[in-house]
C-alpha cells in the first residue's frame, strides 16, 4: 500500500511553497507584542531573520535556534527526510552559524502510508544530519492527515560572526548560491509532467547544504545574509532591503536559474507554482514593473534555496573566489542602493 500513494499527492502546497503567504502571516502575528523584554535576544522576529539568536555568555557565544517543516516536495520518502532535514539546518548556516543539534518534527497519515514510510523519512534526515556532524537527538510526532516532516535547529555563533537581515549597506554587492526554479520543477512533479531526471536535479539541489554560511559569518565584509525559500528570491530580497532600510537594483539576466533550458520546458506549458501568485500578490507593489517570464522566475517559491549575500564591494572578490571554490555561482546579481518607494527595482535585458 505505500508505494501505491505518491507523497506530492497529499500535499496542497510542495515544500517550502506551504509556507503561509506574507500577508497572511502578518495577519497573523499583527496582536502578537514584538516588544523585547529579554535583553539577551539580539535577533526576534522583528526583521523576519532566519532563526532567534540568544547572546550566552560574555565572551560573545551567541545560541542560535531555528525550525522548519513542511509537506513532500518529492514522492521518494528517504529524499523527502533529507531535503527537510538539509532545509531547515541551512537556517543556521544563513546567520553565520554551526548547528550543534537537531530534533524531528513529524505529522503522518498512519493509516494512508504506514510507518515504515515514516522511518524511512526519519532516517533520511538522521543521515543528512550525521553527515554535518551533529546528533538528530528526537523529536514530536503525531497521527495527522497530511504528511508533514522537518527539524528544529540549534546552533552557535559568536557575535561577531553573525548575519542578520539588518545589516546590508549601501554600495554593498549582491550573490545569490543556488539557481532558482525548483518551484517550478516541483509543481510539474505533482502534475505528472516532470521529467525523472529533472526531479533528480532539483533534488540534489535541494540536499546540498548551505554550509558555506559559517565561512562567509567570518569575512567583516559580508555584511547582511539570508536563505532563499517560500517567498521566493523576491520575497527574501524585500525582507532584507526592509530590514536593513536600504534598496536594491537587480540584474535579472544575471540571476542563476536551473541549467540547460529546464525551465522553459514548464513555463512554455504554464506550469507555474500557485504561490508564485500568492507571492507576487502580497509583495509586487514593492518592485518596479517586470516580464512575466521574470516574475515567474524571481517569486517562484524555493525549497532548500542558495543564500543570499550584501557584502562590501572592497570583500567582494574574496566572496566570490570562495563561493567559486565551492562549485557554488559566483557572479554578482545585483547591488544595494539608497532606500526608494519601491524597495526593488529589476533591470531586464
Amino acid at each position: 500500500m505505500d508505494n501505491e500513494i505518491k507523497l506530492t499527492s497529499l500535499s496542497k502546497g510542495a515544500g517550502c511553497g506551504c509556507k503561509m503567504a506574507p500577508a497572511d502571516l502578518e495577519a497573523v502575528l499583527c496582536n502578537v507584542n514584538s516588544g523585547n523584554t529579554f535583553p539577551n535576544l539580539i535577533v526576534g522576529r522583528s526583521t523576519a531573520d532566519d532563526a532567534a539568536v540568544l547572546l550566552w555568555g560574555e565572551d560573545g557565544r551567541a545560541i542560535i535556534s531555528s525550525t522548519d517543516f513542511f509537506t513532500p516536495i518529492v514522492d521518494n520518502p528517504d529524499h523527502f527526510g533529507r531535503i527537510a532535514a538539509t532545509n531547515a539546518i541551512n537556517d543556521i548556516y544563513a546567520m553565520g552559524g554551526k548547528p550543534l543539534m537537531a530534533v524531528a518534527i513529524l505529522g503522518w497519515p498512519l493509516e494512508k502510508l504506514g510507518a515504515a514510510m515514516a522511518g524511512t523519512v526519519v532516517e533520511g534526515a538522521r543521515q543528512v544530519c550525521e553527515s554535518l556532524g551533529i546528533p538528530l537527538a528526537g523529536g514530536h510526532s503525531i497521527d495527522i492527515g497530511e504528511p508533514v516532516f522537518g527539524l528544529a535547529v540549534t546552533g552557535e555563533v559568536h557575535r561577531d560572526h553573525l548575519k542578520t537581515n539588518s545589516g546590508a549597506q549601501e554600495g554593498d554587492v549582491l550573490f545569490l548560491t543556488k539557481p532558482l526554479g525548483t518551484g517550478i520543477v516541483s509543481t510539474a512533479q505533482k502534475r505528472g509532467m516532470a521529467q525523472p531526471e529533472h526531479v533528480e536535479f532539483i533534488t540534489r539541489l535541494m540536499c546540498q547544504p548551505n554550509h558555506i554560511g559559517a565561512q562567509l559569518g567570518t569575512v567583516a565584509g559580508v555584511h547582511a545574509m539570508t536563505d532563499i525559500t517560500g517567498f521566493g528570491f523576491m520575497g527574501h530580497l524585500i525582507e532584507l532591503c526592509e530590514g536593513s532600510k536600504v534598496g536594491a537594483e537587480i540584474q535579472a539576466a544575471q540571476v542563476p536559474h536551473l541549467p540547460n533550458g529546464m525551465l522553459e520546458t514548464y513555463l512554455n506549458n504554464f506550469v507555474v507554482a500557485d504561490n508564485t501568485f500568492r507571492n507576487f500578490k502580497a509583495y509586487g507593489h514593492k518592485i518596479s514593473a517586470m516580464s512575466a517570464r521574470n516574475m515567474q522566475v524571481l517569486c517562484d517559491p524555493q525549497t532548500s534555496g542558495g543564500l543570499l549575500i550584501a557584502v562590501a564591494p572592497e570583500d567582494s572578490n574574496t566572496v566570490s573566489n570562495l563561493l567559486a571554490t565551492n562549485d557554488l555561482h559566483a557572479q554578482p546579481v545585483g547591488k544595494c542602493v539608497a532606500a526608494s518607494e519601491k524597495p526593488v527595482l529589476v533591470i531586464e535585458g
